[in-house]
């Protein structure tokens, strides 16, 4: 798997990181109908993308060295 490879990207990128904002809308949602479950999903959301981001940094780097073309 190469790094730069947009299947690579849309894997690990782009479909998580569309869930994590999803949560986060969803929160979002909830908080401003006064539901205070949407702070969870809000939580969660955030926690998700930050672990997208992480994944993303961690296998680029670590596939970037391992793999030559």
């Amino acid at each position: 798997m190469i790094p730069n490879d947009p299947q690579f990207l849309y894997m690990i990128l782009v479909l998580p990181s569309l869930f994590g904002l999803t949560l986060i809308g969803d929160g979002l949602s909830r908080i401003a109908h006064h539901q205070w479950g949407g702070v969870l999903n809000l939580f969660f959301g955030i926690l998700f993308l930050a672990l997208v981001a992480f994944t993303y940094i961690f296998f680029s780097s670590y596939l970037s060295h391992r793999v030559r073309i």
